[in-house]
């Protein structure tokens, strides 16, 4: 038996539990089916005839997969699934699973049984209504039909409407074409081996394969990335896992980079190399942050263990063919055409007292405020009065607003946005994850939980039109990105690079603006204020006169 046919068990088999608990409901995409197939755990020990380790989906698979569904919608045992195919870009949706005996195909084979007669009917002999009971005397009772359920909604439609249906499920031209646009050519995703190290992952690897026929021409470990353990002389590896790990403040390894050494795409494109300089700790923490003497951790660190020779052809494999790109004038942003980012800009200033008239306006403005949350931080905050009393609005006639919150900042921020005079649309999660790639267990921030996310709460300037409704800027791209950043937690306040992906994915081209940035923050396209940039680095012209004619 094939892997490809193992897989088809492995698939039927879910997708029969999945819709039989009503875990998922279609249409559905065959990516999103593919997730929640494998969020639903491994498959069961005995599914395959012959015994042997069942195999498991992945992510990778879901071209496999998609053929899996294209066989199963031909022939399934479990019931019927009904699919659609788009020309364009070829996604495959399933649009309806039907389960019970198939409706089609041959009927399954009957058990022999001897044929059962009824008993004959006394009657009244003066009742006409008995004509025909000659038939019914000697009529053999016919045998049970297999039960086919009840047809689906979907079913029942006509074929017109099915048509109709199928085009309702599909996004618009538009939409492909900004999607297609905005397609990222070569993420810098690096799948993380749950065993951890190279060690671990090898006795695994020996342990699944040990009785297999093939384990012969296995690699020692996956391709995925490992980890080594940081062993000094004060480190007690039986006290487990910092839980701060390469965040620690007492690390070394903080000093120098968020990653030591960085990934292998990171190393490739010259992200966070060793050498850009030292990351300084924040102000009057330690050894995370048990006080201001830096005394070292003595839990247990890591470090990326990578050569060579790992994964050797996996950065051709995740590269995507780049397509012909579409000459058509649509999301574009609000000058309507191309442009080239100018270089990084920033202005060191006291943002309290900055007159903030000199900048002009914008179409974007990013803010990560330092909020009065009633806890022990390591860099000054603004009282909620000095918020609401930053001049915000005079920023923009319109456009959007990106404010960073947590804790009792939510309900603040919400209210500082109504106060500048914005409203509210949206809203974007950040999931922290640490060095490992695994949710962080201790945030730095909470009362009650410790908090293992920020949020991001997105607003448009409110401009109402004469009927009072609210107006949207009509160059803002929508439906491109998800409202949920899973990201590595870096140094303090540094928010995920995602995040500016998805900012200028919305709005391409146009000014912008973060203000309470630092260095780390500043990224071309844009212009940082803040109070820890150093002198001050601006490009444009007038910009440059207003700010020297102040």
């Amino acid at each position: 038996m094939s892997v490809e046919d193992k897989l088809k068990l492995v698939a039927s088999a879910s997708i029969q539990s999945l819709f039989s608990k009503e875990s998922v409901t279609t249409p559905v995409s065959s990516f999103d089916l593919l997730t929640h197939i494998i969020a639903s755990g491994p498959p069961p020990a005995g599914l395959l005839p012959h015994g042997g380790p069942v195999p498991r989906l992945r992510l990778t698979d879901l071209s496999r997969f998609e053929r899996i569904l294209e066989r199963l919608s031909e022939s399934w045992d479990q019931g019927k699934i009904t699919l659609s195919k788009e020309e364009g870009d070829g996604e495959l949706t399933v649009m309806d699973v039907q389960l019970g005996a198939p409706r089609d195909g041959p009927s399954p084979p009957t058990q022999t049984s001897p044929v059962r007669r009824k008993r004959k009917r006394i009657v009244d002999e003066d009742d006409d209504s008995a004509v025909g009971r000659a038939e019914e005397e000697d009529s053999p009772e016919q045998p049970e039909a297999a039960w086919n359920p009840p047809p689906s909604t979907l079913e029942s439609l006509s074929k017109t409407m099915k048509e109709v249906y199928n085009l309702m499920q599909r996004s618009t031209a538009k939409g492909r074409l900004l999607a297609e646009q905005f397609r990222s050519l070569s993420g810098s995703f690096e799948p993380i081996c749950a065993h951890i190290t190279k060690d671990d992952c090898a006795k695994a690897r020996r342990a699944l394969h040990s009785n297999s026929s093939s384990s012969g021409n296995m690699s020692a470990i996956c391709d995925r990335i490992h980890f080594r353990p940081l062993l000094r002389a004060h480190t007690d590896p039986g006290l487990g896992h910092c839980s701060y790990l390469n965040t620690c403040y007492s690390e070394p390894t903080y000093a120098q980079s968020p990653s030591i050494p960085p990934l292998p795409s990171h190393r490739q494109n010259q992200y966070n190399a060793q050498g850009q300089g030292p990351v300084s700790l924040p102000s009057g923490l330690g050894a995370g942050g048990r006080g201001k003497e830096k005394a070292p951790c003595r839990y247990l660190h890591f470090e990326v263990d990578w050569d060579v020779n790992d994964g050797q052809g996996m950065v051709d494999h995740r590269q995507v063919a780049r397509k012909r790109p579409y000459k058509l004038p649509i999301g574009l942003g609000p000058l309507g055409k191309a442009t080239t980012p100018l270089p990084p800009q920033w202005i060191n200033c006291d943002l309290r007292r900055f007159d903030y008239s000199v900048l002009g306006k914008f179409h974007v403005i990013m803010a990560d405020p330092p909020w009065d949350i009633h806890m022990s931080l390591p860099y000054g905050t603004m009282t909620d009065d000095e918020m609401r009393a930053m001049p915000i609005p005079t920023l923009q006639d319109e456009g959007l607003l990106f404010l960073w919150v947590t804790g009792r900042a939510m309900e603040v921020g919400r209210e500082c946005m109504r106060h500048w005079g914005y409203t509210r649309v949206d809203e974007v999660v950040w999931v922290k994850t640490n060095q490992l790639q695994r949710v962080i267990r201790t945030g730095r921030t909470g009362h009650w939980l410790n908090h293992t996310k920020e949020h991001m709460l997105v607003g448009v300037k409110t401009v109402a039109d004469a009927e009072g409704r609210l107006k949207f800027p009509d160059w803002v791209n929508r439906g491109l990105d998800t409202d949920v950043v899973v990201s590595e937690v870096r140094e303090t306040s540094r928010k995920p690079d995602e995040v500016y992906g998805m900012i200028e994915r919305m709005c391409p081209g146009g000014r912008k603006i973060e203000i309470f940035g630092r260095k780390h923050n500043t990224r071309a396209g844009w212009l940082t204020l803040g109070n820890q940039l150093g002198p001050d680095q601006i490009y444009e012209q007038d910009l440059r006169a207003r700010i020297k004619a102040r």
